[in-house]
């Protein structure tokens, strides 16, 4: 006899999953959207025609093929690619580190990493059943290298995440500290690059001295956050390895050809960076005006402490700007708002709404 549906999933779906909540994403429809760290600024008018006719011209009835090596080979010149590295592509970063949990699913593995931080390491720790261990910053959000030392020293992860620049906090770590725990790691290490193009440094420079380290980035923040392509590189043999894990055509036709228009126009996307970095600036000294507390920032958002971060929040949500209320994500985030750098417009709107809302 057929369960009722109740028992099917009291049965059926495990237990953990059960109680888990689905990524949440918010309304933004009308709003003035800078809670996702996403690109505010659209290609030119021509340039979407062309894309346009790119797009019409892509064979839908065929699998992805050659054109998905074309990508790997124009993200390798982009990123500047070492000999003897290797680059594997993913449906976003999010597809990238789930497949590096199964990759790395060995009897007793844990999976490392400071905290806050992307929720995504702990989730997919959590959905491939493996254990994760976080680890809490200083409360300035710098990297504890005492706890971190000694948490990798109890755990021997598998895979140690070091965000650089982090979400939500948005600074780039003390680079002698990641060289300590880098040496000290037993296993995989994961540069997570996901803002590079508005950081002031890069890892990778350094990644050819480390045989485990491997260095991750994503299209979302050059400004294609919709066409969803991740992608990581490292020594060749060990990328060759995760990507047996990876599903048969997982970037689409469509996403790949729009990535390869994106890099061929890669200039109008450095410019965009630099408009938003100068945003970033007057952003940052707008909000001390208004005697609030921020910090440095390498990536397209700042974190903002106010004195009622749900008051605040809600107060620009009324006002039409959306941002995210990252206040209870960690008690060292205890009253943070994180405000994504958005257009001249739209940052001018969000400094209005945010005083208004104190």
């Amino acid at each position: 006899m057929a369960p009722t549906l109740e028992r099917l999933i009291a049965t059926r779906i495990r237990q953990d999953v059960q109680g888990m909540h689905a990524y949440a994403i918010q309304d933004s429809r009308g709003m003035v959207k800078l809670d996702a760290m996403e690109n505010p600024h659209r290609l030119p008018p021509a340039l979407q025609k062309e894309l346009g006719d790119r797009l019409a011209a892509v064979a839908l009835n065929r699998y992805p093929g050659e054109r998905i090596d074309d990508l790997r080979a124009a993200l390798a010149r982009h990123a500047k690619l070492p000999e003897g590295f290797g680059l594997m592509l993913g449906n976003g970063s999010d597809e990238l580190i789930a497949l590096l949990a199964l990759a790395c699913d060995v009897p007793g593995a844990t999976i490392l990493a400071p905290l806050p931080g992307f929720v995504m390491y702990a989730m997919s720790a959590q959905l491939q059943g493996l254990k994760f261990v976080g680890v809490d910053l200083t409360p300035d959000f710098e990297l504890d290298e005492k706890a971190m030392l000694d948490a990798i020293a109890l755990h021997q992860p598998a895979i140690v995440y070091l965000a650089y620049p982090n979400n939500p906090t948005a600074n780039l770590w003390n680079d002698s500290t990641i060289e300590k725990i880098v040496a000290a790691a037993p296993g995989l290490v994961v540069i997570d690059e996901a803002y590079q193009p508005f950081a002031s440094r890069s890892y990778l420079d350094r990644v050819t001295r480390h045989e485990h380290v491997l260095l991750m980035r994503t299209l979302s923040k050059f400004g294609l956050a919709g066409v969803r392509i991740g992608y990581m590189m490292g020594r060749a043999e060990l990328v060759a390895q995760v990507d047996k894990v990876r599903p048969p055509y997982n970037v689409s036709v469509l996403n790949a050809e729009a990535a390869l228009f994106a890099l061929e126009h890669e200039d109008v996307f450095a410019a965009q960076a630099e408009d938003l970095k100068r945003e970033r600036t007057r952003l940052q000294a707008a909000l001390r005006e208004l005697g609030l507390q921020s910090w440095p920032s390498d990536a397209n958002m700042i974190l903002v402490r106010v004195a009622d971060p749900a008051r605040s929040f809600e107060g620009m949500k009324a006002r039409k700007v959306l941002v995210k209320n990252v206040s209870r994500m960690h008690p060292l985030l205890a009253g943070c708002l994180r405000l994504t750098v958005g257009t001249a417009d739209e940052n001018t709107q969000l400094l209005q709404a945010l005083q208004a809302s104190l």
